[in-house]
């Protein structure tokens, strides 16, 4: 299996009852894959995932590693509507990001390395976070919310200019964490 890969499985009904629909690589529509967008239980057997509840990897972002989620509510979900699926691509093990509070990388900055559930302790002093640098090999999810609470994006390798490029609706971030690789 390879670093960007895993397997997830969605079922269509509560604990894991239903139609089911396996997943090994990027999945850009689950009605073309015969499973309707109605999600209520999900297996995650090896990998990392960001699930999406509209098709073609838009919509409100769900992070999910290896485990059992009998119901959509243990995704932090407010509906069973799913619509799509990809592997978060991991590397290795390193991990280093920097946040901006200004777009295109301008403004007060902070890097980190580890987890940080409460942003502003780091010494930024906004709650918007307008562009990103991700460094190393690590994937990051990135709340809304301090203590990894509220609306999540995952980012991984690269350069996001502004808020938009990770599909956020507003550039609100007040906690961050790692995405461990478990297959």
């Amino acid at each position: 299996m390879s670093q960007y890969s895993g397997k997830i499985v969605f079922y269509e009904g509560k604990c894991f009852t239903g139609s089911k629909l396996e997943v090994f690589g990027e999945c850009d529509n689950f009605q073309d894959r015969g499973l309707l967008n109605r999600v209520n239980s999900i297996r995650v057997e090896s990998g990392a995932w960001v699930c999406f509840d509209h098709p073609d990897f838009k919509g409100q972002q769900y992070m999910l590693e290896r485990g059992e989620y009998p119901e959509f509510q243990r995704w932090n979900a407010l509906n069973d509507h799913m619509g799509s699926c990809k592997p978060i691509k991991m590397h290795g093990e390193q991990y280093r990001i920097q946040l901006y509070d200004g777009p295109d990388f301008t403004g007060q900055c902070v890097e980190l390395c580890e987890d940080c559930p409460f942003l502003q302790s780091t010494g930024l002093s906004k709650t918007c976070v307008n562009s990103i640098k991700v460094y190393g090999d690590g994937a990051w999810v990135l709340y809304e919310e301090p203590n990894y609470r509220g609306r999540m994006y995952i980012v991984e390798r690269g350069s996001f200019g502004s808020h938009m490029e990770w599909q956020a609706e507003n550039p609100n971030i007040q906690s961050i964490r790692r995405v461990a690789n478990y297959f």
